[in-house]
């Protein structure tokens, strides 16, 4: 079976350049463009497990104990602040970081361990880096087809251009990278990862690069193929709301440890700990003791069956869903300090007395109220979450 090289797939002008570069117009109207649903082909999903995992460099220890199961087909995020050890635990899984303890294992079978890393090929991993590592003297085909070279040269090229196609490429083939948008770049990225039809897909911070304006199209593209390839995926992050919305689970990291791993909705309902909760939205924080039962706030009581009197408690507020707005006679009396409207709803910042910060309040657009005003709220203690302060 003879193996491909990059020049055998395609052939390029010598001088680099492919066809004419398309004006920005052109450019960004294409950005929206993508193949058709349910081409992407499907891969054999692989099991991952990451157990009692560290990696320490230069005496300084990175992961510490990284427990992670996923089994095939799942999405976990990894998120968290930089430095938690985000990217080292994609690196550890794709097999282009040594371990320092513990063990990592495709399918059952131990694929690291401490002075033994298998190749990313070797597990069946394909891998989309954040600033997407393109080859810039090759083709796009080149590029999607250079990690098929174990696979005859017809139907290497044929699988090429359909993951081109997939993601709306496919007539850009003969172009370079260097001819391509932002966005183009990271569809060609993503191609290329998918192509071999990996059981594992690893993606460091696929959308960091996008302006806001794309990153939501390109978002929900992106999680169509994973669907379509049934692909067990890695994604790293430190956007909240994008782990939400595409992991079927969220592991946060923190100083090398996972704090907590669920689901979206559980890991925000119900974070382990304060600092969980401030990381996904800001919060509003009242120090108060449980009485009978109940935490007393100048919002209003919180029940809190899982304490005792006595104890020591912080009651969090988000800005969403734990308060409502009124401008009747009803609740606890606020005023508006300042007011910035966003697409559709406003952004409050409300005083109210006994409480010396001002609490932010996200609510529906409403233009009768304005800084000045006085208004009613309401608390929702069901949506308030209760930490110990011990």
């Amino acid at each position: 079976m003879k193996k491909n090289t990059p020049s055998d797939l395609v052939k390029t002008p010598e001088n680099g350049i492919g066809a004419p570069d398309q004006g920005q117009g052109v450019q960004e109207r294409n950005a929206l463009e993508w193949g058709t649903r349910g081409t992407a082909g499907v891969s054999f999903a692989a099991a991952l497990s990451l157990r009692d995992v560290d990696v320490s460099i230069g005496g300084h220890k990175i992961l510490d104990k990284i427990n992670l199961e996923l089994v095939p087909g799942e999405i976990v995020c990894l998120l968290g602040e930089s430095g938690s050890g985000k990217s080292t635990v994609l690196r550890v899984a794709a097999g282009i970081q040594e371990i320092s303890a513990g063990q990592v294992l495709v399918n059952g079978a131990i694929v690291s361990k401490p002075g033994y890393a298998a190749p990313p090929h070797k597990r069946g991993v394909g891998l989309m880096f954040q600033d997407f590592a393109l080859f810039p003297h090759l083709s796009l085909l080149d590029n999607v087809c250079f990690g098929l070279n174990r696979i005859e040269r017809k139907e290497a090229i044929k699988q090429g251009r359909n993951a081109l196609a997939r993601v709306g490429l496919l007539d850009r083939q003969n172009d370079f990278p260097h001819m391509l948008s932002g966005g183009q770049q990271q569809r060609l990225a993503l191609a290329r990862s998918f192509a071999p039809r990996p059981g594992i897909l690893m993606l460091d911070e696929p959308f960091s690069s996008l302006d806001a304006r794309l990153r939501e199209n390109v978002r929900a593209q992106t999680l169509a193929i994973l669907r379509e390839t049934s692909a067990t995926t890695i994604i790293v992050t430190h956007d909240p709301e994008e782990a939400m919305v595409l992991g079927d689970r969220i592991a946060l990291l923190r100083e090398g440890k996972v704090a907590q791993i669920d689901t979206a909705s559980q890991i925000y309902r119900y974070p382990s700990d304060i600092k969980i909760a401030r990381f996904f939205s800001p919060l509003t924080e009242i120090n108060t003791v449980v009485n009978d039962g109940h935490a007393s706030t100048p919002l209003g009581e919180v029940a809190t069956p899982d304490f005792k009197d006595g104890d020591k408690v912080k009651i969090a507020i988000r800005p969403v869903g734990a308060l409502s707005l009124s401008k009747g006679n009803k609740g606890v009396r606020a005023r508006i300090i300042s007011k910035r409207e966003a697409l559709g709803f406003d952004i409050f910042e409300i005083g109210v007395h006994n409480i010396e910060a001002p609490i932010s309040i996200r609510a529906p657009s409403d233009r009768g109220l304005a800084p000045g005003k006085d208004i009613f709220v309401t608390l929702k203690s069901e949506h308030v979450l209760v930490f110990d302060r011990n």
